[in-house]
């Protein structure tokens, strides 16, 4: 569908504070302040993001345990390991119309009672409690995912976006890479084994809950303004599907990346102990690189060649792998740097390509419903590429071409515009 050139950012004021008096006639204009973003508002978001994986990464580094204790099989685990992405495709769509109806905050504060209960119960000592809990605190997590687009574009000025949306997927990684380092020796050492380590991030659930409560005052739902009511799914729009399609394939890159990383360098001669490093040092070139993107890119509205290069990157980095498999500190650095800023830019572009909050819930819920069954996919077909090769040469080819396809998509979805629907 048609799209149209972004408008001049609007003042957004998530503190209410009074809009300043125009200028007098006849006195020089004076030039528009660029408002900031409450520090208040910026630690909310970041104690949400501190939850968005936490409860996920750590199931990994747990499998073992879980697997002898529980007695799973592999195929159980690997459901276990997929269960969240699949109800995040699930649940995704959902949540722009509740978001409609209740209003941003206090469906987050919902989201956020469901998190802790569902974590509880995945705790408990049964295998029921253990796939039930991690469906119903991943449909949470799906609603957090959606709803900080949505609240960013809401209460953040447009040029500030990209580094807000920076802070929160650095909190976010951050997170996931010490929930995947301290899980394992907590099952060791704290009463309950895996069960307790299992539950061990509802403290930072807690954090947000009642970090979010008093902004529910005043929260009201979105039907009753203009500029938030309820946005369809843009599904006619090109541009939409562009923002979509890039989510999509860079979180199949980054979760192929995370699941068979550390078996394909191993089955290239490296050993268990250093592939586990190598993957450590992938996520730790990823948080810099999703850490620094808004510094290099200030002031530039335009982030096609920004969204294209990062994909090159990741499609270099699996290049690599295949043809010079010894280099793999250099294919780590190239998917760290370029997955980093890819998925930084995949989310902000969910608030960025969006006239209003509800644009932007109803895009973040298209991109991420779409985008995360596409991620589920990524790693399950990769493992029957090698499996009916018995090589990893094909699978590490496909992933460089859909790097390539990525780049399509992120120029696509980088360009300054907004989505536009078709009135009916």
């Amino acid at each position: 569908m048609s799209t149209r050139p972004a408008p001049t950012p609007r003042r957004h004021s998530a503190s209410g504070s009074p809009t300043p008096e125009p200028a007098r006639p006849g006195s020089p204009t004076p030039e528009p302040a660029r408002p900031a973003v409450p520090l208040g508002f910026v630690i909310a978001i970041c104690l949400v993001a501190a939850n968005l994986r936490t409860t996920l990464t750590g199931v990994g580094a747990l499998l073992p345990e879980i697997e002898r204790g529980s007695g799973l099989t592999s195929s159980w685990g690997g459901l276990l390991s997929t269960l969240p992405l699949l109800t995040f495709a699930a649940t995704s769509p959902l949540v722009a119309r509740a978001s409609h109806r209740l209003g941003s905050a206090r469906l987050l504060v919902a989201a956020l009672g469901v998190l802790a209960v569902g974590t509880v119960v995945r705790s408990l000592p049964s295998v029921i409690c253990l796939f039930a809990g991690t469906v119903i605190l991943s449909a949470a997590i799906a609603f957090g995912n959606v709803l900080l687009p949505a609240l960013i574009r809401r209460n953040v000025p447009a040029h500030r976006i990209q580094a807000v949306s920076a802070l929160y997927v650095t909190v976010m990684g951050l997170m996931a890479a010490v929930s995947s380092g301290v899980s394992a020796p907590l099952a060791h050492t704290v009463p309950g084994s895996w069960h307790t380590a299992l539950a061990w991030g509802v403290a930072f659930t807690v954090a947000a809950f009642l970090a979010w409560l008093p902004r529910m005052r005043g929260d009201k739902p979105q039907e009753s303004t203009t500029a938030g009511a309820h946005s369809p799914v843009p599904w006619r729009s090109r541009l939409a599907w562009q923002v979509t399609l890039f989510m999509g394939l860079q979180s199949l890159a980054f979760y192929t990346a995370i699941a068979w990383l550390p078996s394909i360098l191993t089955d290239r001669g490296t050993s268990s102990t250093t592939a586990g490093w190598m993957l450590f040092y992938y996520q730790v070139v990823s948080l810099a690189a999703s850490s620094l993107l808004p510094l290099l890119t200030r002031g530039r509205h335009d982030q096609r060649w920004t969204a294209a290069g990062a994909s090159v990157l990741v499609a270099g980095g699996f290049t690599v792998l295949v043809a010079a498999p010894a280099l793999s500190v250099l294919a780590c650095t190239l998917l760290g740097l370029g997955g980093g800023a890819s998925l930084v830019l995949a989310l902000t572009f969910q608030s960025q390509r969006a006239d209003t909050s509800g644009e932007a819930a109803a895009l973040a819920g298209m991109a991420q419903s779409i985008g995360y069954l596409v991620a589920a996919a990524g790693p399950l077909l990769l493992g029957i590429l090698h499996d009916t090769t018995h090589s990893w040469t094909l699978p590490l080819t496909a992933l460089a071409a859909l790097g390539l396809a990525t780049a399509l998509a992120g120029h696509g979805a980088g360009q300054d515009r907004h989505i536009h629907q078709p009135s009916h």
